[in-house]
């Protein structure tokens, strides 16, 4: 016992230690924030600095910048409607509508706070229960991410203000462009139009990138009439009342994040996304409606997001699967570094399970330190001049685009995006379903082909299997739920019996 508590404060101790988990939550947190430098890039290429660095000081580094990088995303998702990773698009929904209140820097500090939150949480069930909720995650197969990723694709209705039905199209049109390149099981081509740069698929950080920050700078040329927003001198602090008020709602959503980061090949998108919709879902009387500056739609997908963190690293350690791209890429840092995340790694080697632990901790603390710093000068991007910001918002998304994978195909599809998602704004079709469509489209595929195969293409027993595995069961009612809670019959129900209780 005191064993463990000593390698849980082996990171709090050593001051090199101290100084790289600092650092490193610094650097994710502006890394982040930067559209296409994703976590996923900057914990890449923090590895390669690594290898013949003590194992200790690689995992307090990248504990740091993966905290730190998830979070960064949700600052230019809040002031120029540009998500940093694809985790933050749910942010901006209610984020850039904030910001254009002049209550940005309030939206900065509440969402900061609430995603210290949502880390603690996620930290906190990867000490106490990493075993337990490891072998629930074993307990998926195929099936089961098949329903999830629908259920995903069916939650774009929480995305869409106006109409589900345009909702489900962005959502199907995202599927659809998943879809192109080559197939992952016959290596055949798919919608490529026998085009070399149509093999390796399209990018969704550069349709993520032209869909906001190209389509928004076409939208500030469309309303150059418009004054720039001032924001309020009174909050560049956050909202400690807010903070009470929503403590619940980020508690909720930080255990939908843990949950869902602990599934593996999931991820922060994923569970911003349903932490988003069960705040819409469970709210009876939110700040504003959702979509036009709700504090719930800020506090919900923070929270999560940042919970999933934790979620991640439980089937690292304890399984050696990756929760996501981000701990595919550690464990093969601890491959490197002659360790073996697994059932054995606890028995073998406890004391790199509880100094993970410890540096997490330290990370999301350095998290609140840096993510409240600075919060005014990034505010007043929002009052920049459009002569400023406009050509700031392109240069911004033509380099994010083009460090993704130093390809110039990536920089024209972002600009094709970009006009593609100022049309769907202009028309009023949600931008957001496309990007989420795109990402969830590869895994619906590839769950769908698994599960047949697992069941020797055996339609019948595919089918049973939604009915008598219990957790195929559990999700086959929850998404008749959702299908059933859209309908005109459910929604005359619910008011009706809002009537009844207000009466």
């Amino acid at each position: 016992m005191f064993q463990d508590v000593g390698y849980f404060l082996m990171a709090w101790t050593d001051p090199s230690l101290l100084l790289l988990t600092a650092l490193g939550t610094l650097a994710g947190v502006y890394v982040g924030a930067i559209p296409g430098l994703s976590v996923t890039m900057a914990v890449s290429i923090l590895i390669s600095f690594t290898f013949k660095w003590d194992v200790n000081d690689a995992l307090a580094l990248i504990a740091g910048v993966y905290l730190g990088g998830v979070y960064g995303g949700s600052r230019t998702a809040i002031l120029l409607n540009i998500p940093g990773a694809p985790s933050a698009i749910a942010t901006a929904l209610d984020g850039y509508p904030l910001a254009q209140r002049g209550e940005a820097g309030r939206a900065i500090g509440v969402t900061t706070v609430m995603s210290v939150v949502g880390g603690f949480v996620g930290i906190a069930a990867l000490a106490v229960g990493a075993p337990l909720i490891s072998s629930f995650a074993l307990m998926f197969d195929s099936r089961d991410y098949l329903l999830l990723a629908i259920i995903g694709m069916l939650l774009v209705g929480s995305l869409s203000s106006g109409s589900l039905a345009k909702g489900i199209f962005a959502g199907a049109l995202g599927v659809l462009i998943g879809m192109i390149g080559l197939d992952p099981m016959t290596a055949q081509g798919r919608f490529t139009f026998g085009t070399i740069a149509m093999m390796n698929g399209i990018s969704y950080i550069a349709a993520m990138i032209g869909l906001f920050g190209v389509a928004e700078a076409l939208v500030q040329i469309h309303h150059l009439d418009k004054t720039a927003i001032r924001q309020k001198a009174s909050s560049f602090l956050p909202d400690w009342g807010l903070v009470r008020r929503y403590l619940p709602l980020s508690l909720r959503s930080s255990a939908i994040g843990v949950v869902i980061g602990a599934l593996p090949g999931t991820g922060g998108d994923v569970a911003a996304l349903m932490a988003y919709d069960q705040a819409r879902r469970s709210v009876k009387k939110p700040s504003r409606p959702f979509g036009t500056g709700a504090y719930e739609g800020l506090v919900a997908p923070e929270s999560a997001n940042n919970a999933a963190v934790g979620g991640a690293y439980i089937p690292m350690l304890t399984l050696g699967i990756p929760g996501d791209a981000v701990t595919a890429i550690i464990i093969g840092s601890l491959y490197i570094h002659g360790l073996k995340p697994g059932p054995l790694l606890m028995v073998e080697t406890p004391h790199l399970f509880w100094f993970t632990v410890g540096c997490l901790t330290l990370a999301n603390i350095f998290l609140l330190v840096f993510g409240l710093t600075g919060i005014r000068v990034f505010s007043k991007i929002v009052e920049l001049p459009k002569g400023i910001l406009i050509p700031l918002i392109i240069v911004l998304s033509a380099v994010g685009t083009y460090a993704v994978g130093n390809n110039p195909v990536d920089v024209y599809m972002m600009l094709g995006f970009g006009v593609l998602g100022y049309f769907m704004r202009m028309y009023g079709y949600p931008v957001g379903p496309v990007v989420l469509g795109i990402i969830l489209g590869p895994l619906m595929d590839a769950s769908f082909r698994r599960a047949m195969i697992s069941e020797r293409h055996m339609v019948g027993e595919f089918l049973l299997g939604f009915v008598t595995h219990p957790v195929s069961l559990v999700l086959t009612l929850f998404l008749a739920f959702i299908v059933l809670s859209q309908t005109p019959l459910f929604g005359m129900l619910k008011r009706q019996a809002d009537r009844a209780s207000r009466s």
